[in-house]
C-alpha cells in the first residue's frame, strides 16, 4: 500500500483542494447544478424533441434501476449463503484485550439516560473499560441526572459541554474523545441497549492491524409500537443482515454506521476526529477511512437494540437528516473516490452507489414525472413498453433485501404482511430525499437534529428500556 493511499483525509479536506466541508457543502451548496439541469433540458428539447427526450430520460432512469437491482440481488445471494454461518459461530477468546473507551452523546435525553447507563455498566469486558457520556448542553435535566448516576458508578465519566458549543453529535463525540484513554473507541446512541458481549465482539477485530473500524448490528427494540415501527424493524433486518453483510462479502466495504461501532483512537485522531460540519458524521468518517486505505469490518453478532421511530413525522425528520448528510458526503468526496489509489475499480463503483443511495429516490421522482407526462397524454415516448417495463426493478431490488432479512432472521412470517406499507413509505422517501437534494444544492443551512424518542412523550420512569 502506498504512502498516498494510507494518508487519511482530515475532516477539513474534501474532493476540492483547499476547501473545507463546511464551505463546499453546508454553506455554498452547488447551485450551478440547477443551471446545468435546465440547460440540458433545453438542449435536449431542441435537439431530440419532446418524445425522444422523454424516451431517453426514461431509459436512463431504468438503467439506474437495473444497476441497483443487480446490486440488491448480489447482496441477497451473498448474505443468504454466509450470514447464517457467521450468526452461529461461537465467540473465540484469543486473549486480545485492548483498553476501550465507550462514548455516548446525550442531548436532552433525561427520559432514557438511566436505562442507557444501566446497560453501559452491564457491559462485560475483561480488559480496561472507560465509560464516557457527554451531556451536550441539555436543558431538560439530563445533566443533573447523569451527575447523579456518575456518583453511583465509579467507571462513569460525565463530560458537560457549554451551550452554543456547536457541532451536534460530532462535536459532542469530539469532546468525549479528548477525555478518552482507550486504544479503541466504541460509540452508542443514547437510546441504545447494547448486549453485554458487544465490546468483546467488536474489539476482537482490531487484532488485525489493518482494521481501523468495526460496525456491529443494530436491531429495533420496539417493533410492536406501531405499523411503521414494524416496517422500520424489517428495514433494519434487510440493512444489517443483507445490505451491510453483502457489502463486506462482495467488496470488503462495510460502512461505519455511527452507533454500535468501534474505531481505533489513534486513527480517529489522525483523521481529525468526527466532522462537525456534516449531519452524518459516520458516513463522512467511513469515506475518510477507506480513502486512507484502512479497512472497515462488520460483525453481524455484535448486537445492539435501538428505538425505532413510531410515526411519520419522526420518520421524515430522521430520514431527511440521513438523506441530507449522505448527499452532502457525495458532493464532498465523489472526486476523491474516483481518483483514489486505495480503492479498486469495483470498490469505487460500489462506493459511488453507496453514496448515491439517497439520490435514488430523486431519480425515481424524475421517473414519476416522465410517467405522469406519458399517462396524461402530454407526451408519448417512442417505445413506451420498453421504456417502462423495467420500472418494477426499482421495487424488486429492495424487496429482495427485505425478504432476505426476514428469512435469515426467521421472524414470524406474519411480519411479511407489514411490507404492504413499503409502497406508500417509498413515496414518502421520494418526497423527503428530493427535498433534501434541492435544499442541499441550494445551500440552505441545516444542522444536526435529534430524533425525538417515544420516552419523551412519557414520564421518565416509564422510559423505553428502563428496568428491562
Amino acid at each position: 500500500m502506498t504512502e498516498e493511499a494510507t494518508r487519511i483525509p482530515s475532516r477539513a479536506s474534501t474532493a476540492h483542494p483547499g476547501s473545507s466541508v463546511a464551505s463546499s457543502a453546508a454553506v455554498r451548496g452547488a447551485p450551478w447544478t440547477f443551471a446545468f439541469l435546465i440547460g440540458s433540458l433545453a438542449l435536449g428539447l431542441a435537439v431530440l424533441g419532446p418524445a425522444m427526450l422523454v424516451t431517453v430520460v426514461a431509459l436512463l432512469t431504468q438503467g439506474v434501476f437495473l444497476a441497483f437491482f443487480a446490486r440488491h440481488l448480489g447482496f441477497a445471494i451473498a448474505s443468504m449463503r454466509s450470514t447464517p454461518i457467521d450468526l452461529a459461530a461461537p465467540l473465540v477468546d484469543t486473549g486480545f484485550r485492548p483498553p476501550v473507551s465507550v462514548l455516548v452523546a446525550c442531548k436532552d435525553e433525561v427520559a432514557v439516560c438511566e436505562a442507557l447507563v444501566e446497560h453501559l455498566v452491564a457491559l462485560e469486558y475483561p480488559g480496561q473499560l472507560q465509560l464516557i457520556v457527554v451531556d451536550d448542553a441539555s436543558s431538560d435535566g439530563t445533566a443533573e441526572r447523569l451527575d447523579q448516576l456518575a456518583s453511583r458508578h465509579d467507571r462513569l465519566l460525565v463530560v458537560h459541554r457549554a451551550p452554543g458549543a456547536g457541532g451536534g453529535k460530532a462535536g459532542a463525540l469530539n469532546a468525549g474523545l479528548e477525555r478518552a484513554s482507550g486504544d479503541v473507541v466504541i460509540v452508542f446512541d443514547a437510546d441504545h441497549r447494547p448486549r453485554p458481549d458487544v465490546v468483546r465482539r467488536l474489539t476482537r477485530h482490531f487484532e488485525d492491524p489493518a482494521v481501523a473500524a468495526v460496525q456491529g448490528r443494530c436491531v429495533i427494540g420496539n417493533p410492536e409500537d406501531s405499523p411503521l415501527t414494524r416496517l422500520v424493524a424489517i428495514d433494519y433486518l434487510a440493512g444489517y443482515l443483507v445490505n451491510e453483510y453483502g457489502r463486506q462479502v462482495l467488496f470488503h466495504l462495510p460502512a461505519y454506521g455511527g452507533a454500535n461501532c468501534a474505531v481505533r483512537a489513534d486513527v480517529l485522531r489522525q483523521a481529525g476526529g468526527w466532522n462537525p460540519d456534516t449531519v452524518t458524521e459516520d458516513t463522512d468518517l467511513t469515506l475518510r477511512l477507506v480513502l486512507g486505505g484502512h479497512r472497515v469490518r462488520y460483525d453481524v453478532t455484535a448486537v445492539d437494540e435501538e428505538e425505532g421511530v413510531v410515526n411519520l413525522a419522526r420518520y421524515w425528520r430522521q430520514r431527511y437528516r440521513w438523506a441530507r448528510g449522505h448527499q452532502q458526503v457525495w458532493r464532498d468526496y465523489r472526486r476523491a473516490v474516483l481518483h483514489s489509489t486505495a480503492l479498486t475499480w469495483p470498490q469505487k463503483i460500489e462506493t459511488v452507489m453507496f453514496l448515491a443511495i439517497f439520490h435514488l429516490p430523486v431519480v425515481s421522482a424524475a421517473g414519476l414525472v416522465v410517467l405522469v407526462l406519458w399517462v396524461g397524454g402530454v407526451v408519448n415516448p417512442v417505445d413506451p413498453l420498453n421504456a417502462f417495463v423495467l420500472w418494477t426493478l426499482l421495487f424488486l431490488g429492495p424487496l429482495l433485501e427485505l425478504g432476505g432479512g426476514l428469512l435469515i432472521s426467521r421472524v414470524d412470517r406474519r411480519n411479511a404482511l407489514t411490507l404492504v406499507l413499503f409502497l406508500p413509505i417509498f413515496f414518502v422517501s421520494i418526497a423527503l430525499c428530493t427535498k433534501a437534494w434541492f435544499d442541499g444544492i441550494a445551500g440552505r443551512p441545516y444542522s444536526w437534529v435529534k430524533t425525538k424518542r417515544s420516552a419523551d412523550d412519557q414520564p421518565a420512569a416509564r422510559a423505553w428500556g428502563v428496568g428491562t
